[in-house]
């Protein structure tokens, strides 16, 4: 199950040609020195918004908020299963969280 849902994971980044997927056991995106989705150990994807964006696609997603190893992870949707059926609109989603991360102050 894990091996296969990261296949998924890896197709949706391998469609973004801005950034590409890290991590060996926690696989994971990061630019400007934070992290914007990450793939957990539930075979979950979560992607990082700014607070308002947060809310509105928890809503349109008919989703939740994202924890990994049961932390919240602060300013991550989950991505709801069904969604993964158009890795193309979800790219468009994990592209719009690069090009937030990418507006935040560099760590």
């Amino acid at each position: 199950m894990w091996e296969e849902k990261l296949k998924v994971y890896d197709q949706l980044v391998a469609k973004c040609s801005r950034f590409e997927r890290k991590g060996k056991t926690m696989p994971y995106t990061s630019a400007n020195g934070y992290m914007f989705s990450l793939f957990n150990k539930d075979c979950e994807i979560g992607i990082r918004f700014s607070k308002d964006v947060q809310e509105e696609y928890i809503k349109a997603f008919n989703s939740s908020i994202y924890k990994s190893y049961g932390a919240v992870m602060k300013g991550y949707v989950l991505i709801p299963d069904s969604m993964l059926n158009d890795l193309d609109n979800v790219a468009k989603y994990l592209n719009e969280s690069y090009d937030y991360v990418m507006t935040l102050e560099p760590k």
